[in-house]
């Protein structure tokens, strides 16, 4: 029979939007408007409140409250009487949900999250927050619809009482995001500071930090600060001692290890889910977020090659391999997410039953599947079972009474058939929207993957990526923030530009093509025109040339992603000596000094700008790799200087044919020559320099700490 579709019954202005997220509303009873001129005018023109809701697509309470609320014909009348309604997608407005988040955070004594539930006076000011609303009383939390009631009648019977919380509110969201500047440079010691909070806080047994009650995120910033630390641990002090801080390094691979074999990653199909809602890292919350892929992989890359541990290899191998497979788009660029829901229900796509499993693998392979990934008829969550691997291989195999490699053997066949059956289930919904920024991470982590794990198809994936943004999202010579289906929309924010930056440093230094270098400048000189503070130094988020709402912010803390003004601090210590431009360090000075109070006062949010201080105090290897042609002799140095975990580094390269022009571009490269016909390395620190060699084992001494 012919299939026949039902026309919606309600269509509004979202419709023509490009976030997946908004488009998932644009069939609710409500009248929303995007964030603009026309909503923002309609509210000033008839004295309306503001209802602004903030979440993204891949966020399950935001489908809770679609479904509770705003699909309903009763609640939807109540919002379209009294209040001009505006969606908002916090991937593409990153600047509107700081700003409001911290309202709502001030509000709400510092409980904060998504959906993002706030009310504005018609000039934009907050004087109500909150997150999830059930759509009747229960939890402890106020009805949506009562509440809808009990604002429109303060609007209109006591607007002074609103005026007065609104006009508090907006003060405290001022002073919040002011940044005092400090009296010096961050000092090199808050690192080994905020590595000492960290390893306190930390879950020596399970690994991770719990916030929220049970909740764990994968810690990839707070990882790489211990890293660092315990790497300075390992060079000799004053007196010729070395005393590793071993208690750092055992933190962060006790995290890498659970996190591994946990729920939170996906053990079929690869890729990390947002955080684990349990202090074990069993039961994820099952949305992928592209950051996510990018952040953990690389600190997997990072573990990998100061510890040689095969499994933090495979895990970075794994993950990238899950972008590929399943958001990169046709045109190069990277989507950004994964849902949690499929069908309506979190998790559905990814947790099974026993039987599933008997019948997907036959009864003798299921039992040995099962024992491998804790898979009983109970289930180990809500009935259901999600794969998580208690147990060591070695254990399983002694246990099953056979060889731990035919139980590796048996394993990845048993993997590949439950991933084929998997993939006829429905997926979850996927944010189909090219998020610059996130793509920039993502980038970032290819171009070093490629050179550790030496993949050339990371680098590939990793060129056209940056090849599509350039060619795609670049209008008039200013980056744009996001892109969908042909449609570019936003002007990119700080984040956009530092990660790219970062994303294009990394290519340039696993390749030693100059058009990245060249790029990255481009991009950098738009940063100093459009965001710089010239005044106090650092970096504003939005640029000189946008309105911003309620007040234009700059910060180093980091949240889900690292902070802008952190990553950019970093691209401008790198360019500085890349470039050899002194104009660049002293801006990076500058915004050390911006942000050392702010550092000092709490070095725990601000591990990525505390990267960036390691990297200006201690001073980066210059590692300079010269060849007279392509070789296996190139290939060996290029793999030492990627494979010796060197926090503080840059790596420039030429062959002699391209030298003049190369050494222009990076004078690093100038008087450099390969000795005796072979590929050479120069490696220099603190303006000395060591003897060049064309030994691998002699550069990975010379990278010794």
């Amino acid at each position: 029979m012919p299939t026949t579709t039902t026309a919606p019954r309600h269509t509004n202005r979202l419709a023509q939007a490009t976030s997946p997220y908004l488009l998932q509303h644009a069939h609710n009873p409500v009248d929303w408007y995007e964030w603009g001129e026309e909503a923002l005018a309609r509210a000033k023109r008839e004295d309306r409140p503001i209802f602004l809701s903030i979440g993204y697509s891949a966020c399950h309470w935001c489908h809770v409250m679609e479904r509770e609320s705003f699909e309903k014909e009763a609640i939807a009348a109540i919002l379209n009487e009294h209040f001009v309604s505006i969606k908002v997608d916090r991937e593409e407005r990153p600047d509107l949900d700081d700003v409001y988040m911290k309202a709502t955070m001030l509000y709400n004594r510092g409980q904060g999250g998504w959906p993002m539930s706030v009310f504005l006076t018609p000039d934009l000011k907050p004087f109500f927050a909150g997150t999830y609303f059930p759509p009747e009383t229960r939890w402890g939390r106020p009805g949506f619809a009562d509440l809808l009631r009990q604002i429109a009648a303060l609007w209109k019977e006591d607007r002074q009482r609103i005026a007065a919380g609104a006009e508090s509110l907006t003060d405290a969201v001022r002073r919040f995001a002011a940044v005092e500047p400090g009296k010096g440079i961050i000092p090199h010691e808050a690192l080994a500071r905020c590595a000492a909070m960290l390893a306190g806080a930390f879950d020596s047994i399970r690994g991770g930090l719990t916030s929220g009650g049970t909740n764990k995120f994968p810690p990839s910033m707070a990882m790489d600060v211990m890293l660092r630390v315990y790497h300075m641990s390992l060079a000799p002090d004053e007196d010729g001692k070395i005393e590793p801080r071993k208690n750092l390094l055992d933190l962060v691979t006790v995290t890498l290890d659970r996190m591994a074999h946990g729920g939170i990653y996906d053990q079929l199909g690869g890729g990390i889910a947002r955080y684990s809602t349990d202090e074990e890292w069993l039961v994820p919350h099952f949305e992928k977020m592209l950051y996510d892929q990018a952040l953990v992989a690389g600190i997997y890359l990072d573990a990998y090659v100061l510890t040689g541990r095969d499994l933090y290899a495979r895990m970075a191998r794994d993950i990238c391999e899950y972008v590929l497979t399943d958001l990169q788009s046709p045109e190069g660029g990277f989507f950004s997410a994964r849902d949690a829901d499929s069908e309506g229900v979190e998790g559905k796509f990814y947790v099974w039953s026993k039987a599933e499993i008997v019948d997907a693998l036959g009864a003798d392979e299921a039992e040995l599947v099962c024992s491998y990934y804790d898979v009983s008829e109970a289930g180990n969550w809500e009935g259901h079972n999600i794969l998580h691997v208690p147990r060591s291989a070695e254990a399983v195999a002694r246990m099953h009474g056979i060889p731990e490699a035919d139980l590796n053997a048996r394993i990845a066949v048993a993997r590949k058939k439950l991933l084929a059956v998997r993939g006829r289930r429905v997926p979850p919904h996927r944010d189909d929207k090219v998020l610059a920024s996130w793509n920039g991470l993502m980038i970032g982590t290819l171009a070093r993957a490629s050179r550790i794990l030496e993949e050339p198809r990371f680098g590939e994936a990793a060129a056209r990526a940056a090849d599509f943004i350039l060619s795609n999202m670049v209008r008039d010579g200013r980056l744009m923030r996001s892109w969908r289906q042909g449609r570019v929309q936003i002007g990119g924010y700080l984040d956009d530009y530092a990660f790219l930056i970062e994303a294009l440093l990394n290519l340039y230094e696993a390749t030693f093509e100059t058009r990245w270098l060249d790029a990255a400048e481009r991009l950098n000189e738009g940063v100093r025109r459009h965001f710089r503070d010239d005044e106090a130094g650092g970096f504003y988020f939005t640029p000189d040339d946008v309105a911003a709402a309620l007040v234009r912010f700059k910060d180093a803390h980091d949240g889900a992603v690292p902070a802008g003004n952190s990553v950019q601090l970093m691209n401008l210590l790198r360019l500085s000596v890349i470039r050899d431009r002194k104009d660049l360090a002293a801006e990076a000075e500058a915004a050390l000094r911006c942000f050392s109070a702010a550092v000092e006062a709490n070095p725990a949010s601000a591990e990525r700008m505390l990267a960036a201080a390691d990297f200006y105090h201690r001073r980066p290897r210059e590692i300079v790799l010269i060849a007279p042609r392509p070789g296996e002799d190139l290939k060996r140095l290029v793999s030492v200087a990627w494979r010796t975990y060197v926090p503080n580094r840059v790596i420039v390269g030429a062959l002699e044919a391209d030298l003049p022009a190369a050494a222009k571009k990076v004078p690093l490269l100038a008087e450099r020559k390969a000795l005796g016909g072979r590929a050479t390395a120069y490696v220099c620190e603190n303006f000395v320099c060591k003897s060049p060699t064309t030994e691998p084992e002699a550069l990975r001494k010379q990278l010794s700490p």
